[in-house]
């Protein structure tokens, strides 16, 4: 058996933020938080842990290294955020209403391309970076439930 030593509790200096608007449904409240956070690892491969196994050396895949913190916030807040996230220049991925309506990446990626960065109806917003930053973009932002 495989144990890792087991230190203190390890703080990051960097933070995985998911800021999704509060008037979603249930369901889609989950859908986008899935589909946010799918991003960041393939742009940011930092973010990706090692993989895991079990007591019995079955293998699983590797998750974030660290907590995926999930914000709400009205649709001012999550324009505001996003605005602030591309000044940063801060990793992010989008999704907005237009994608409740298309059924795979190629009319995702299209039904946002056919929108100008000022005129996105933005639903959810991922970003990643150092934590004082990223709580900066989702200032008025609170907790979701």
């Amino acid at each position: 058996m495989n144990s890792e030593p087991t230190a203190g509790p390890v703080r990051f200096d960097t933070k995985i933020a998911v800021l999704l608007r509060e008037d979603l449904e249930p369901w889609q409240r989950l859908n986008v938080t899935a589909f946010l956070v799918s991003g960041l690892g393939t742009a940011v491969p930092e973010v990706i842990g090692e993989p895991y196994a079990d007591a019995d050396e079955v293998a699983y895949l590797p998750m974030f290294r660290q907590p995926v913190l999930v914000f709400e916030g009205t649709k001012e807040t999550l324009t505001a955020a996003h605005g602030k996230a591309l000044s940063r220049a801060l990793p992010r991925a989008v999704f907005t209403s237009d994608l409740f309506g298309t059924g795979n990446d190629r009319d995702n990626r299209a039904a946002v391309r056919a929108v100008r960065t000022g005129d996105l109806d933005l639903v959810g917003l991922a970003v990643y970076g150092p934590r004082n930053a990223v709580d900066k973009v989702l200032k008025g932002a609170r907790m979701h439930p």
